[in-house]
């Protein structure tokens, strides 16, 4: 029986050692190391073949430098600062979105949450990268967006929407609503409609019943949902490159250059590596938060 246990317990662990802490230790050991001109792109290497003095010299030329310089340089705590602010606002606007819709699922008729559900989940039967760049067709001066509102009356001139946050917001919100949504009505779904109605038989109006009914009751999936987003979106590359252009900071963009562009693979690594401290915290909350969920569902 011990044996089983220990066998089944093992298979996560294994799983987090060979998919997580073996890749993360070395992209650690890359952070400490200094940038070269050789392949790879870094020194030092450690050498095996001249055993331990080998051994002590490679941990004696590894240094948290980039580390120093991360601190020095504007660029990349702004980056850090931009991209929390982006990734908190985009996902308030996702919640904002998607709690109506949730919403509006879980009090449909039975026979229609299924279908509901499948046209929230169709979005991700297309490709990512397809999507972000529908959305530049869209977004653009010349787009759809700008033709149908100069069609109709709407503006005198071209909107300018692509290459500004405001793009990002719209490419966040539409790809990222799918986590929102789902745990929200999850949690929507498994409500008691009869609270709701023996708070406006009390004297409540419907929206004082949502208010103070539903509104907190969902807070379990709401809180899933916002980590959800949070956390993608805090290192997201493809669209503010895509949708934001040159004028939004993130910090997904500047990691992407210092690996690619530069070839800087130490700095870069160390860039990750801050990126990853930073988002354990909301993921740690967010395991507990999940755990709570499930003692009070027990």
């Amino acid at each position: 029986m011990n044996f089983r246990r220990i066998s089944l317990i093992s298979v996560p662990y294994l799983w987090l050692l060979v998919l997580f802490m073996l890749p993360f230790g070395i992209v650690f050991k890359i952070s400490i190391s200094d940038y070269a001109i050789s392949i790879p792109p870094y020194a030092p290497t450690l050498e095996i073949s001249n055993g331990w003095v080998g051994i002590k010299a490679f941990l004696s030329k590894l240094d948290f430098e980039n580390y120093v310089f991360l601190t020095e340089d504007d660029l990349y705590w702004k980056a850090y600062i931009s991209s929390l602010q982006i990734a908190i606002f985009a996902t308030a606007l996702t919640l904002l979105v998607s709690f109506p819709i949730a919403y509006g699922m879980a009090n449909a008729p039975d026979a229609w949450q299924p279908t509901l559900m499948m046209l929230v989940i169709l979005p991700f039967w297309t490709s990512f990268l397809i999507r972000v760049y529908a959305w530049m067709g869209i977004l653009s001066q010349e787009g759809f967006l700008n033709q149908i509102l100069m069609n109709t009356g709407a503006i005198s001139e071209p909107l300018i929407i692509l290459n500004t946050n405001w793009a990002v917001y719209i490419g966040i919100i539409y790809t990222y609503c799918p986590f929102m949504i789902l745990p929200i009505y999850a949690t929507l779904e498994k409500l008691d409609t009869s609270l709701n109605e023996a708070a406006i038989d009390l004297g409540c109006s419907r929206t004082s019943a949502f208010w103070l009914i539903s509104v907190p009751l969902a807070k379990p999936g709401v809180i899933a949902g916002c980590f959800l987003v949070f956390i993608p979106t805090l290192g997201e590359f493809v669209i503010p490159s895509l949708l934001g252009g040159s004028r939004t900071l993130m910090i997904g963009k500047v990691l992407y250059e210092e690996f690619f562009a530069n070839r800087d693979w130490p700095l870069a690594s160390s860039v990750a590596v801050v990126l990853l401290v930073i988002l354990i915290i909301p993921i740690v909350l967010y395991q507990r938060n999940q755990q709570k969920m499930m003692e009070d569902e027990q």
